[in-house]
Parts: C-alpha cells; structure tokens; sequence
C-alpha cells in the first residue's frame, strides 16, 4: 500500500513528505514570505544613515541606567528607529502583497494561504513584523551592555562570537513567532526560518558592508 502524503491545515504537504525539488521550492515560499522583513530591514538600515534620522533619534531607554551603573539599553535603540522598522515593514508587505497580486503567486506566500491578500491584512502584518523585530532586539541589548559589548560591535572573544550569531536570529525568533500563530507553520518550520533567515541577514549585512552603509557585519 502506498504511504499516503500527510497535508498541513491548509491542505499542503508536510515538508518531510516531500522530494527534494518541492523542498527547495519551500525555501523559496519561506523567503518570499519573510521577504517584507529582509527589504524593511534594508530600507531601515538606508533610513538610520539619514540626517532627519539623526536630528530626531532618541533612546527609548531615555539614556537611563541600570542598578549595575550601565545605560539599560544603549544609543543604538530609539523611538524613531522602532517606528521606522515597523514603517519599512509596511510599505514593504504591501509592495510584497502587490508583487503576489500582480504575478498571480499568493499561494506562494505563507500568509496568504490563510488570509486573503488585501492592503488592509498586509499592514497588520508589517506592523506586527516590524514591532515583533524591534521588540525582540532589546532583551539582546540589554544583555550586550551588561557585558560591556559597545553598541553596533561584536568583540573577538568567545562571548562575542555569541552575540555575533545571536545578532543574527534575535529579532527572527520574534518575527517568525508570528507566522507560527497565523500562518500555523509548523516548530519544525520555525526554527528553519529563523536558520535561513540568519543566513540571509549575514549576507545581507555583508553586502551592506560592501557598499559602506553598515561599519561592520
């Protein structure tokens, strides 16, 4: 008798059940799906270089300390930066939503399996992106400036090489919350977002480096 493929929710094929070539068209699901994510990141990170960005930049920890003495969160995180992302984020999914119209591809994009692809879904959803990005940088931090790691560097040592990775997957492991609650991908799926993901923002770093927009990686 032959093994009947077992289906998701929505009615797709689970991703161990599928040959190599499905497979790698899952990834390319997974990156269209986050995609709003990666061009709001990008658009942010344009958005900081600015002098508007600059002249109004305020840390939300309003440069307060903690009880050991050091800033709580340090200059890097501000109000106008936490709006900006989640502003990227925006205009990003609806472009995304209006790219999916246009080419016929939402079956393509993880959200759209369970909400119908209208302006309206594709701004909560990159506000709640965008907020989830943000939110989930802070406990990371936090915890840099208690080990004196000065903001936007990574040191040498063991610990730094930490952070270097947990810079990488902080705010995905926020991000990708969502699309476990209204996507309903699979744990398995999840952490193979936040895995791909990371690997895409080293790239993209890397490629920012390159262009000098990021002062490192």
């Amino acid at each position: 008798m032959c093994k009947q493929e077992r289906k998701d929710p929505a009615g797709n094929p689970i991703w161990d059940a599928l040959d190599h070539n499905r497979k790698y068209m899952i990834i390319l699901d997974m990156y269209l799906t986050m995609l709003s994510v990666i061009l709001g990141g990008i658009l942010n990170m344009l958005f900081v270089k600015t002098n508007f960005y600059k002249k109004y930049k305020y840390p939300i920890d309003c440069n307060r300390k903690f009880r050991d003495g050091k800033r709580i969160f340090g200059d890097n995180k501000t109000w106008i930066g936490i709006v900006s992302m989640i502003v990227c984020c925006i205009l990003s999914q609806v472009f995304i939503g209006f790219i999916c119209n246009a080419f016929n591809i939402n079956n393509h994009n993880q959200i759209y399996r369970f909400y119908e692809n209208k302006v309206g879904v594709n701004v909560l959803t990159g506000f709640l992106f965008g907020f989830m990005y943000m939110l989930f940088e802070l406990p990371n931090s936090f915890i840099k400036r208690r080990l004196d790691i000065e903001c936007g560097k990574t040191n040498t040592n063991i610990i730094g090489k930490l952070f270097f990775v947990i810079d990488q997957i902080d705010s995905l492991i926020g991000v990708m919350l969502i699309l476990v609650i209204f996507a309903k991908i699979s744990w398995k799926q999840y952490f193979a977002y936040i895995f791909i993901g990371g690997f895409t923002h080293i790239m993209v770093n890397l490629f920012l480096y390159k262009i000098k927009v990021r002062r490192n990686v």
